[in-house]
C-alpha cells in the first residue's frame, strides 16, 4: 500500500473541487483533459471521466482538480469522488504514462534572497519543491533527499530547510554569501530543471531523523491538546507562520505548560540560532500571546535555540 491521503478542498468556483494528495503525482508537468479521448495517457483520469458529472480533470504536482456537470452537487459526490481517487492511488494505479510525464528539462528560476539570519540565505523556485517542512541537521538526516544530500557535500553548508517552493541554507564561516550564493542558486537550479526528485515519495508525510527538537511533526492531533494549546497552535498558524515563512523559517508548537503559563516552540531554517530570534521570541511571539490569551501565557521558550 502507498499510504495516499486525499482531501477536499472547494474552490472559488462552485463547479471545481480540488483534490490534494499527501504525496506528489507529477513532479513537475500539469495536465488539463477535456474528455476520455484526451485522457489516453492518463489512467487515472480515464477513470474519472466513467462518473457522468465529470467535465473537466486537472492533475497537477499533488491535487487534482475537477470541473463538474450541473447534474449533481458536490456535497453529494465529493467524499465518493475522493475515495475512488485515493483507493485508486494506494492499489498503485498509474497517475500519468512514463513517456508522457518523462524525465526531461524543464523550464525552471530560482532566485536567492537573504533572510533576517546572516548565515541563512533562501533560495526561491517558480515550482513546488516539497509537500510538507522538511529540516535537514546533516546528511545522515537527508537521506530521503537526494537535493540536499549534494547540497551537503558542498564544504559550506552547515544545515538545510525546505518548504513549499524554497530551500533554506545555513552555512558555515568559513565562505561569504558573496562567494557561493551563485554557486548555489545554480546547482539547485539545474538539479530541478533536469527534473530530479527533491523528496523521495516514501518520506513525504514522515519525519527526518533527528532529536525531537530537530524533527518538523508532520501534523499535531488538534483533539489531544488541552484548549489554550489549541488556541496557540490557530494564532501561531494565522498570524506567525506566514510571516517567519517569508524570512526562509518555520515555527512549531511544542508543549504548553498551565503551571508556569509558559509555551514551548520548535525553530527551523532560518529561525533557528538566528541572532534576532530571541528578539522576535520575547517582543512579539510572546506579546501577542499574552495580549489575545488573556493571561494563560506569560513566557515562549524556543526548545532547540
Amino acid at each position: 500500500m502507498s499510504n495516499f491521503a486525499i482531501d477536499i478542498h472547494p474552490t472559488d468556483k462552485p463547479g471545481i473541487v480540488k483534490f490534494e494528495a499527501n504525496k506528489f503525482l507529477t513532479r513537475h508537468k500539469s495536465f488539463e483533459f477535456h474528455n476520455i479521448d484526451e485522457a489516453k495517457d492518463s489512467p487515472l483520469a480515464q477513470q474519472l471521466f466513467y462518473l457522468p458529472f465529470v467535465k473537466t480533470i486537472y492533475i497537477a504536482q499533488n491535487f487534482i482538480a475537477i470541473e463538474k456537470y450541473d447534474i449533481v452537487d458536490w456535497k453529494d459526490v465529493q467524499e465518493e469522488v475522493a475515495g475512488q481517487i485515493q483507493d485508486y492511488l494506494n492499489k498503485g494505479g498509474l497517475v500519468v504514462e512514463e513517456e508522457t510525464e518523462e524525465k526531461k528539462s524543464i523550464p525552471v528560476t530560482v532566485y536567492a534572497e537573504s533572510t533576517p539570519n546572516p548565515a541563512v540565505m533562501k533560495f526561491v523556485a517558480n515550482k513546488k519543491l516539497v509537500l510538507q517542512a522538511t529540516e535537514f541537521k546533516n546528511i545522515d538526516d537527508a537521506k530521503n533527499s537526494q537535493l540536499a544530500q549534494k547540497l551537503f557535500h558542498f564544504p559550506f553548508v552547515k544545515e538545510i530547510f525546505m518548504d513549499e517552493n524554497y530551500v533554506s541554507i545555513q552555512k558555515y564561516d568559513i565562505a561569504g554569501w558573496e562567494e557561493i550564493t551563485m554557486e548555489l542558486r545554480e546547482f539547485i537550479r539545474n538539479f530541478i530543471q533536469d527534473g530530479n526528485e527533491v523528496i523521495t515519495n516514501e518520506s513525504l508525510g514522515q519525519s527526518n531523523a533527528g532529536t525531537e527538537a530537530e524533527i518538523a511533526k508532520p501534523q499535531l492531533d488538534l483533539d489531544s491538546l488541552d484548549d489554550t494549546s489549541q488556541q496557540v497552535v490557530a494564532i501561531l498558524d494565522e498570524y506567525i507562520k506566514p510571516a517567519v515563512a517569508s524570512d526562509g523559517g518555520n515555527i512549531l508548537f511544542d508543549s504548553y505548560n498551565a503551571e508556569s503559563k509558559t509555551v514551548k516552540v520548535i525553530l527551523q531554517g532560518a529561525c533557528s540560532g538566528c541572532p534576532s530570534s530571541t528578539m522576535t521570541l520575547k517582543s512579539g511571539i510572546e506579546t501577542m500571546l499574552r495580549d489575545m490569551l488573556g493571561g494563560k501565557v506569560d513566557y515562549v521558550e524556543a526548545v532547540n535555540g
